[in-house]
């Protein structure tokens, strides 16, 4: 394993490397950048195939952190924790303990919160070594959850991305394929379905498709959704899903989904223009979480996190616009509205 020489290294400001033998902990947190504020990300938990592919997971999801609150508007920079295991069966109070402890020796320079392998449940166990988690509020309406207002940030995203296309927001008889119906995934298929849109679901998860087909979504094989006839796909399941391959067989004018690094590479974003998909980047789309969690750890709850989602459909609005009139992908129009953002030290104030 070779930090410095890693494809996604991009100058991170920390990589610390945690292993506890007793608990089985392994553990990488990675700080990209906190020109804004201190930097805040989920802790995944993954059954990583090697240590490598840990590594450039922490650091490209990091980096995306980076982005996504800048471009949020919320003054933090950008960070993640990656936990290497089967949450299923690795996981255990000692192993999230020893965890809180990893956290909280880094001396704030990272806040963890829940993502993917993870529950509020395990960060309340996190947070009793550490002070540095957020996501953890008692009472409200999700209990400190913040996949909730993730599904609510990608459903006004892609109300945005329709209007911005086809003149109109409403998603009446709109498809809209799901890849991926786990914490978020579920939220916005309700959603959807909600505001009359006709939904497909796909998951490799036999519970999530339960629970997907009990909303009102038509579950389809998980080998079918790339290519699936419909106006919307939306990712909402691991990173990467649009490579070189997938790109050239989606049928949907617009890609808008949940997932974190959704393209393999940059290429995917120019890719998509070409073909004349409307791409929501990713970094923008799904910020609704860290605007709630933010919200929750500055406020002790999260009362303004319904109006700071609005964000969200005018950045895309900007970011559509810029590529229409330049050519260039969002992707690279969002990457670079970003980058003026912390790279410059603008100030950020939340909303």
């Amino acid at each position: 394993m070779s930090v410095f020489n890693s494809s996604h290294y991009d100058d991170h400001e920390l990589v610390s490397f945690c292993q506890d033998a007793r608990s089985g902990l392994r553990a990488i947190v990675a700080v990209h950048n906190s020109n804004l504020g201190p930097a805040l990300g989920g802790c995944r938990m993954f059954p990583y195939a090697n240590d490598d592919h840990a590594l450039d997971d922490v650091l490209r999801l990091s980096k995306g952190m980076t982005y996504k609150s800048a471009l949020a508007g919320l003054p933090l920079g950008g960070g993640k924790a990656v936990i290497i295991g089967d949450p299923a069966s690795l996981k255990s109070r000692d192993l999230l303990l020893a965890m809180g402890q990893f956290v909280n020796d880094l001396g704030g320079r990272y806040i963890t919160a829940e993502d993917s392998g993870t529950t509020v449940t395990d960060l309340k166990i996190i947070a009793e070594r550490t002070s540095y988690v957020s996501g953890v509020v008692e009472g409200g309406r999700f209990g400190g959850d913040p996949s909730p207002y993730t599904a609510q940030g990608v459903f006004l995203g892609i109300k945005a991305a329709l209007a911005f296309k086809h003149g109109s927001d409403d998603l009446s008889g709109v498809r809209v394929a799901v890849q991926g119906a786990g914490a978020v995934g579920r939220h916005l298929i309700e959603l959807l379905i909600a505001e009359g849109a006709i939904v497909f679901a796909a998951d490799v998860n036999v519970k999530h498709c339960q629970l997907a087909q009990q909303s009102g979504a038509v579950v389809i094989p998980c080998d079918h959704i790339m290519g699936f006839d419909t106006d919307v796909l939306a990712p909402c399941a691991m990173g990467a899903s649009l490579n070189a391959d997938s790109v050239e067989i989606i049928r949907a004018g617009i890609v808008a989904g949940a997932a974190n690094n959704q393209l393999a590479s940059n290429a995917q974003g120019e890719r998509l223009l070409r073909r004349g998909i409307l791409y929501a980047p990713d970094f923008v789309i799904n910020a609704g979480g860290i605007i709630d969690v933010y919200y929750q750890r500055a406020e002790g709850g999260s009362t303004k996190t319904a109006a700071h989602l609005s964000n969200i459909s005018s950045s895309l609005l900007e970011i559509f616009t810029q590529s229409a009139a330049s050519g260039l992908s969002t992707v690279a129009i969002a990457e670079q509205l970003a980058e003026d953002i912390f790279l410059n030290g603008l100030r950020v104030k939340a909303a």
